[in-house]
Formats: structure tokens, C-alpha cells, sequence
């Protein structure tokens, strides 16, 4: 039987993505059974390895084929990257995560790989580095329109309908028919993979998702009669419930997800739950993409420290999530 090809690429690498990858590996009876590629430098893995104590064989690989056996190997990439000062952003490691995501989302469409799993990346590198886009969701979502942002843990899920985009801008995409939409792609998107999700609950804009009109009219003229609509095509999605309750509705409900109308609606109580184990996850692309749920640390790079737990998950999660 031929196992499935998940791609992983290393992140920032002045940041904690090869290590936390690495630590993962490193617990390869946790993960699935795959030919895992990874898509980074060789001197940074060598030098995080001697850093972390480890010994992992990585063979290098210049084709991405199909093999029965599980495995491991590097993609390499030619970046400019002998070795990159810890802790802080630059515009050299921003292009050679940049570099390295880039071709490898290259190779999921080609359908080289299956599954991309990303670490995470700098959006100031990024930036630094001349890199037009926030981060990877936005560089899907430019050539996959129909992308979604969610959030996967065992004890909350959550979905947003925008993202990293300032509050005011949020706001303004509040329209009937663009929510209408993005309920019905969520619905139809998460049908198609192994995980059941039965229920949708939709947060509310305003305080007391409006309380009844004294706090605002988004609710009852915009959110409900989208709401209202998708019920009467046959989803079960209930709200806009107030944003300060809604979450403790879906805790510990696995086959419920809270529906959040901008970025920190949602992450502020999925990170407060899950941020050890939490995983990012677009949805409504032609192949598996997910990530583990923080940053780059900075703070804590180089030190040896990092928690693998969440990209764990990550991986784990692509095997769920394969159409």
C-alpha cells in the first residue's frame, strides 16, 4: 500500500520551527505512518541537532515519489542560509521560509504531496524580506479564494470568517450574503473529511450578540437572516449567540464549531484552551494544510525548550483531515 506524502516546511528559522519539528520526529510512533519530506536547509537541521542532542537520519531527496515503507527525507532548498542569529526577524531568514513554503505548496499542487504541515513563520521577516502577503493563509487565499482559517483542538474548535485584517476592515465584511457563503463552504468543506462536525454555533458581533437592538443591529439585520438562511438549506447552525458565551457552549463538544467573526474573537479563547496542543488549519484547499497554533518564540529560541506538542498534532491532524 502506498503511503500518503506529507511535506513539512521548517519555518522561520531564526525562530523554534526546526526544533519543534525535529522534538516531533524524534516521537515517530506518535505520528502516522507517511513518507514525511521536509523543506528547508541542511545546515540549520545539523546545527539544531547538535544543539537538541539528536541523531536523526535525514536523507537528502531530489524527486517526491510514492514509496510504500515509511520514511523521511529533505527537500533541499538553495537559500542564501549558513547560519542565522536566534531570536529576532530579519529579511534572510524571512525569504528563505518565504522560499521554502513557496515551493512546497508548489509541489502540493502538483500533487507531489498530500498534506503540508507549516512551522511558524515571521510575518515582520516576511515583511522585512519584501514578502507581499501576512502569512501563509493569505498566501493560499490568493490563489485558493474559497480558503478558510479554523482552529482544531480536542477541546475547541473554531472557525474564522476573517482574519488578519484590522478590526475596522473586519467589521466592514459583516454583509449578509458573503456570511451566507461562508457558512455554507464550511459545511461543505469539513463534509468531505473524516471529522464530524454536526453543529455550528455563530458568535454574535456586538455585546450580547446586540441585546435585542440596544447594543447594536448587526445581529438582527445582518448575522440572523444569514443564520436563518443556511438552516433553511439544510445546516444545523444555531445563533448569533454573545461572544462571551458561545465558547463555553462548544468546550468539551467535539462535534461542535464556534463560528468567530474576526481573528481575536476566536483566538483569544482557543489559546486560553489549547494553546499547547492547538492546531491551525486551512480548509477549502485541494490538499491538507495545518500548523501548529503559535509563533515563531522568538523568545525562547535556541534555548532547547520549545514544546513539540502542538506540531504533534499537526501531524497527526492531516491523516483526519485527507479527503
Amino acid at each position: 500500500m502506498t503511503l500518503p506524502i506529507i511535506g513539512i516546511t521548517l519555518g522561520d528559522p531564526a525562530g523554534i520551527g526546526t526544533e519543534v519539528t525535529l522534538k516531533a520526529l524524534a516521537h515517530d510512533s506518535s505520528l502516522p505512518e507517511a513518507r514525511i519530506v521536509l523543506f528547508g536547509s541542511r545546515v540549520m537541521i545539523e546545527e539544531e541537532m547538535r544543539s537538541l542532542g539528536l541523531n536523526l537520519h535525514i536523507p537528502s531527496c531530489k524527486e517526491i515519489g510514492p514509496l510504500t515503507q515509511p520514511s523521511l527525507s529533505l527537500y533541499e532548498m538553495e537559500t542564501p542560509i549558513q547560519s542565522v542569529p536566534r531570536g529576532f526577524p530579519s529579511a534572510l531568514s524571512g525569504r528563505a521560509s518565504f522560499l521554502c513554503f513557496e515551493e512546497a505548496v508548489k509541489r502540493a499542487r502538483e500533487g507531489a504531496i498530500q498534506s503540508l504541515v507549516t512551522a511558524p513563520i515571521s510575518k515582520h521577516s516576511w515583511n522585512l524580506a519584501g514578502v507581499p502577503y501576512a502569512g501563509h493563509t493569505e498566501y493560499l487565499s490568493q490563489i485558493f479564494p474559497q480558503a478558510i482559517m479554523a482552529f482544531w483542538s480536542e477541546s475547541l474548535k473554531v472557525a474564522l470568517f476573517s482574519h488578519h485584517i484590522p478590526l475596522t476592515d473586519a467589521i466592514q465584511r459583516i454583509r449578509r450574503d458573503d456570511l451566507l457563503d461562508f457558512f455554507l463552504r464550511l459545511e461543505q468543506t469539513l463534509s468531505g473529511t473524516k471529522i464530524k462536525t454536526s453543529r455550528f454555533l455563530v458568535a454574535g458581533l456586538n455585546p450580547h450578540a446586540g441585546e435585542e437592538g440596544l447594543l447594536g443591529s448587526e445581529e438582527s439585520e445582518v448575522i440572523s437572516p444569514a443564520i436563518m438562511e443556511a438552516r433553511a438549506k439544510g445546516m444545523s447552525i444555531q445563533g448569533p449567540y454573545p461572544p462571551d458565551v458561545v465558547f463555553r457552549q462548544a468546550l468539551g463538544q467535539p462535534e461542535t464549531m464556534v463560528i468567530a467573526l474576526y481573528h481575536d474573537q476566536g483566538l483569544i479563547p482557543f489559546k486560553m484552551v489549547a494553546f499547547d496542543e492547538g492546531v491551525n488549519v486551512t480548509l477549502g484547499l485541494p490538499f491538507v494544510r495545518t500548523s501548529p497554533d503559535h509563533g515563531t518564540a522568538f523568545d525562547i529560541a535556541g534555548k532547547g525548550v520549545a514544546d513539540p506538542k502542538s506540531m504533534i498534532k499537526a501531524i497527526n491532524l492531516t491523516t483526519q483531515l485527507e479527503k
